[in-house]
């Protein structure tokens, strides 16, 4: 099964929650007027699209449609796929790891799948004949650095990691060193997903930058939070908070497949200006892919 079949068959129920939605407006309203865009607008709310993006979508479909004097609703509910795709592609969600050792730091609150989507994606790399080291700088909890160290060795990478509770930034430091001294392509480092204490997570998440600024000043860089797509709209405000804490450059969304909210990839795209640049969409060590908006937007409205 290619990972697009896997995309179509992961988006099922969110494809069926948008596409139901959508569909039951059309069979009532037959005429193109203010009460089908008003009933639409509601349905893609319904869809966990959020309030803001689905008033957006809804506007810009109002505006083609008068523009093109549409009065088909098969012609309009094309218009709203191509609404839909446009948000989406207007993010770069392309990963930037051209200057070795290219940085990836992952953020977000445990539970969300992070240390796992850290595995999966040192996987990917390594798929691609990269040299990836690991470093666990989420010291926070004795068994985040427990768990990327059965995923370094199922990855087969090398793994940088001090005592429970030791300072993050002097693992980055030694994970540094060892990238720069080893000739890695990617050092991919995990950090503590500490929430609710925001000024503490900005001070540690900065103090990081600090030490990879310093050490590996030329090398490129990517910071990306770990969203778990069942918490809906929940997701959404995390990444706000997240985007306020640290220069995010894009959005891995776990746990697709196990619900109808992943109409929150259009939501984070749109209000956050946020690229979603992974998404996993089952429990295999293949099923976290680089996102493509062109894929995602035809897995949701094939049919």
């Amino acid at each position: 099964m290619g990972f697009f079949e896997k995309l179509k068959s992961g988006l099922k129920k969110t494809s069926d929650a948008i596409s139901k939605q959508v569909n039951n407006v059309f069979s009532v309203f037959v005429k193109v007027d203010d009460e089908l865009f008003e009933n639409l607008e509601e349905a893609l709310i319904m869809a966990d699209i959020g309030v803001e993006t689905s008033s957006y979508i809804i506007e810009e479909l109002r505006d083609r449609v008068r523009h093109k004097h549409t009065t088909d609703g098969n012609e309009v509910k094309e218009e709203l796929k191509s609404v839909i795709s446009d948000i989406l592609e207007e993010q770069d969600t392309s990963m930037h790891l051209e200057n070795a050792p290219a940085v990836i730091l992952i953020i977000g609150v445990n539970g969300v799948g992070k240390t796992t989507s850290i595995g999966k994606i040192a996987m990917h790399y390594k798929a691609m004949g990269k040299k990836v080291i690991l470093a666990a700088a989420d010291t926070f909890r004795a068994a985040a650095i427990d768990q990327l160290d059965v995923w370094a060795q199922r990855a087969g990478c090398e793994i940088i990691k001090h005592q429970e509770n030791s300072d993050p930034a002097a693992v980055v430091f030694d994970a540094c060193a060892a990238a720069k001294a080893r000739g890695a392509d990617i050092l991919i480092c995990d950090t503590a997903g500490r929430l609710h204490n925001k000024k503490n997570l900005m001070a540690e998440l900065e103090k990081i930058n600090r030490v990879i600024s310093r050490e590996l000043p030329g090398s490129s860089r990517e910071t990306l939070l770990v969203l778990d797509a069942t918490t809906g709209q929940n997701a959404v405000s995390q990444a706000k908070l997240f985007g306020e804490a640290a220069e995010l450059t894009g959005i891995i969304l776990t746990k697709l497949d196990g619900t109808a909210k992943g109409g929150i990839v259009i939501a984070i795209s749109k209000e956050q200006s946020l690229p979603v640049k992974f998404i996993g969409v089952g429990e295999g060590i293949d099923d976290l892919q680089e996102f493509s908006s062109a894929d995602f937007a035809r897995a949701l409205f094939e049919e």
